[in-house]
């Protein structure tokens, strides 16, 4: 299957597609900003550490390098013969409380929710629990505008990741009821379109919005804009999407099918969540997950701490947009072609070589000054990203249908809660090394260890992949059997 395949494929599967990553587009774009809101938010409603800051109502500071001066009675006294501070002491947007509020505040709550919805989601349909999700973040990324204190803001995060844990595993899970394994590959990667749209508009968003000062409110209408257009988007999925009913519902080979009963699922969950290949795939894809997580929250923090007039938001509105979205569709294309001539071992070795040759562009991006930092960005998310789509169709390869959602919820669970939480690994590392130091570990290093890990994935990967085999056959003795309800003369189609 080459690429253009995807595109010429059905009609219907192919809107199915569409629409799901504009979901995912409004789920990951609230989500990301706070990263590029964080310092007007901390200014504003009072969190986090504080710092000496450029008076940005100074045209000229001359050698002054406000960033350096460590305690607040220096920074106020650096003043201009007229008596004006040329630097304030104020927050900063950065420090625990809010690597908080990125981390665990949100994934914790995102992570269970997740588990919990997987499992609802074998029972009841996945597209009414999609857009109640949906509508639901969608109020909540409106209602964090209106915080006045930190603990609102921590709310409203948990309240947020409660509501986006239903978006991936039930999108995906269509995902590939909808298109076949020569074309998975490919469908997923254009559906993680949506992370580096959403994350470039939120460097959009959050930057000129917040500068534009609509109303006097700065910041807010940020979160304003970004919440709106779920409720049309949940109304266009309920009224337009089409959803086979697939609960409990085992697809054989040759096209028959039969139910479990819930003890049957539970166990086969459990079963196929202690495959070694699946087990170190869930921890590679954790460490490759969390480098991703900390540079993605702390990109905006970065350049402002190290070169303030970098205009971050206009490179990175679109660096990410460009060369995240053609990586992670590319490697979805190659996984594709690989597993053609090679079978499924061929989507790791794409992962291991992509991240061991994106961790040298990632380490330049820290390194380097703008605007080559931005320009060392295309490449590192051109091969670095590709593994976004390209994991996830690893892991539903990896399992049976009926069980899909649930051990994706899993796997988001694992990867998110602890990828998650990495950002919080920031500030103690900051304060032993310093900040560039601290990302070069957390980020390309674990491009390094993800890599790594992936290799590992790959020398248990065929030994589990003949056990699915005998377990595919074992199945299809128990249909030949009647242990399903072929017995009575009934036959499932699966609905495409």
């Amino acid at each position: 299957m080459n690429l253009l395949q995807l595109f010429r494929s059905e009609g219907y599967p192919l809107y199915v597609l569409c629409v799901l990553l504009a979901a995912f587009l409004l789920d990951k774009l609230d989500r990301y900003l706070l990263a590029t809101t964080s310092a007007p938010m901390a200014q504003d409603i009072h969190f986090g550490d504080m710092g000496c800051l450029d008076n940005i109502t100074v045209m000229f500071l001359g050698n002054i390098t406000c960033k350096k001066v460590k305690s607040e009675d220096s920074c106020t006294r650096l003043t201009n013969p007229n008596g004006t501070q040329y630097c304030l002491w104020d927050y900063n947007g950065s420090g625990v409380q809010y690597q908080i509020l990125v981390g665990p505040a949100f994934t914790v709550v995102f992570s269970i929710t997740g588990v919990i919805l997987g499992f609802i989601a074998d029972i009841w349909n996945r597209k009414y629990i999609l857009v109640m999700c949906l509508m639901f973040w969608s109020g909540v990324t409106i209602l964090t505008g209106f915080a006045q204190e930190y603990w609102h803001v921590v709310l409203l995060r948990f309240a947020l990741g409660m509501g986006e844990a239903g978006c991936t595993p039930f999108a995906a899970s269509i995902i590939a009821d909808y298109f076949s394994e020569e074309m998975r590959g490919s469908a997923m990667g254009f559906f993680n379109w949506g992370i580096y749209i959403a994350y470039s508009l939120s460097f959009a968003i959050g930057n000129y919005v917040t500068k534009a000062n609509i109303n006097g409110q700065g910041w807010r209408w940020a979160y304003f804009i970004s919440g709106i257009p779920g409720f049309p988007m949940a109304l266009l999925i309920l009224l337009t999407v089409k959803e086979p009913d697939r609960r409990k519902i085992v697809k054989e080979k040759d096209g028959k099918s039969y139910d479990l009963s819930p003890l049957r699922t539970l166990r086969a969950i459990l079963r196929t969540l202690l495959s070694p290949s699946l087990i170190i795939l869930i921890i590679a894809g954790t460490a490759r997950n969390a480098a991703g997580y900390i540079w993605g929250n702390n990109t905006q923090l970065f350049f402002d701490h190290y070169y303030k007039d970098s205009q971050v938001g206009l490179w990175m509105s679109w660096v990410p947009l460009f060369s995240g979205c053609f990586g992670v569709l590319f490697g979805g294309f190659i996984s594709d072609r690989v597993v053609k001539r090679v079978g499924p071992q061929g989507r790791i070795w794409v992962l291991v070589l992509s991240q061991l040759c994106a961790a040298p562009f990632a380490t330049m991006a820290l390194y380097l000054e703008p605007p080559y930092a931005f320009l060392a960005l295309i490449p590192c998310y051109i091969i670095g990203e590709m593994w976004v789509g390209v994991t996830l169709a690893v892991v539903v390869e990896l399992v049976p249908s009926y069980i899909r959602t649930s051990i994706v919820a899993v796997y988001l669970f694992i990867s998110t809660n602890i990828g998650g939480n990495s950002p919080l690994l920031v500030p103690p590392l900051k304060r032993a090394t310093s900040l560039r130091t601290a990302l070069t570990i957390l980020f390309p290093g674990l491009y390094v260890a993800g890599s790594l890990l992936f290799v590992l994935t790959l020398l248990v990967l065929r030994r589990d992949l003949k056990k699915v085999q005998q377990e595919e056959e074992e199945r299809q003795l128990l249909v030949n059997e009647g242990e399903g309800p072929e017995d009575s003369g009934k036959s499932y189609k699966a609905q495409r």
